[in-house]
């Protein structure tokens, strides 16, 4: 299957090929990919929602370097890092910190989509010192992230597909949405495989979901500035967003992102870099 036809933004964020680097955290490799030249820049880092990966980043992160340098971290279990025998947010919070101070980024400013908003939020009541500002995207702090309930429910085994086409053509969003822009899909899907024994498979491990323990508990406790970009076809909807600024005690900077579904970054990747840049240069 050949990737789609792109409009030349696109092919020109992807031509900014990441450097890609590996960690050990509590005996576990921890996967990144970086943009931007190391030195004394201000750091941004990326965290991916359930089922993701650093990949999912690639459009949008290149957009955002330059003046800074951004990374994209794979948490344990999904990705290109390790799988465990048990997985915690508080976790995968220490092994963001730990990839953000070995590129002597701290404190770093964190973004993250949906359960990556979630463990920003950890990261900031665990390693308070390691994180300037959370920038959430359609993160539902009251509730259970979305990619949670569904996946866990099945808990599917791990499929192989016979080929990288059928393996593919299987790609979904979760939630599912419309209006996902089929060359950016093509990407995050081919980004999301590797190879095994009798064809393709997905990189996640289905054991990451299950989890409990809410973020709605840590927010009083959070100390750094919190913006929440809401999509607006996105989860959070009003009741949830008047109950995330009550829990936060230095309120919330809350950002609309229009016509976006709960995947920005898939529907409306060129609006979210454009919020994201003037959020960014305000801090950075």
């Amino acid at each position: 299957m050949s990737a789609p036809a792109a409009p030349a933004w696109f092919e020109a964020a992807i031509a900014k090929v990441p450097t890609h680097h590996d960690i050990e955290v509590d005996g576990v490799r921890i996967h990144y990919r970086a943009w931007g030249e190391k030195g004394d820049l201000p750091g941004v880092v990326l965290l991916h929602g359930g089922a993701a990966h650093s990949g999912w980043w690639d459009h949008i992160a290149p957009q955002l370097a330059g003046k800074r340098r951004v990374m994209a971290v794979d948490l344990s279990g999904h990705g290109d890092s390790e799988w465990k025998p048990e997985y915690d947010r508080s976790q995968w919070a220490r092994e963001v910190v730990a990839a953000v101070r070995a590129e002597g980024l701290d404190p770093a400013v964190f973004v993250g989509h949906s359960m990556g908003g979630w463990v920003s939020v950890f990261a900031g009541v665990v390693e308070p010192s390691a994180v300037r500002e959370i920038v959430a995207i359609d993160s539902p702090f009251t509730e259970v992230p979305p990619e949670e309930e569904p996946i866990a429910a099945r808990r599917p085994p791990t499929k192989v597909y016979a080929s990288l086409d059928d393996a593919i053509a299987r790609f979904r969003t979760v939630p599912p949405q419309d209006g996902n822009l089929d060359y950016v899909s093509h990407h995050i899907a081919v980004e999301s495989l590797r190879r095994v024994e009798g064809g393709w498979t997905w990189k996640f491990d289905p054991g990451i979901f299950g989890q409990r323990g809410w973020v709605r508990n840590l927010l009083p406790r959070l100390e750094a500035p919190l913006t929440l970009i809401r999509c607006e076809r996105g989860m959070v909807e009003d009741p949830m967003v008047e109950r995330i600024s009550e829990l936060h005690r230095h309120g919330v900077n809350i950002v609309t992102l229009p016509k976006a579904g709960h995947h920005a970054m898939c529907d409306q990747p060129e609006a979210l870099v454009a919020t994201l840049r003037p959020l960014l240069d305000a801090i950075t």
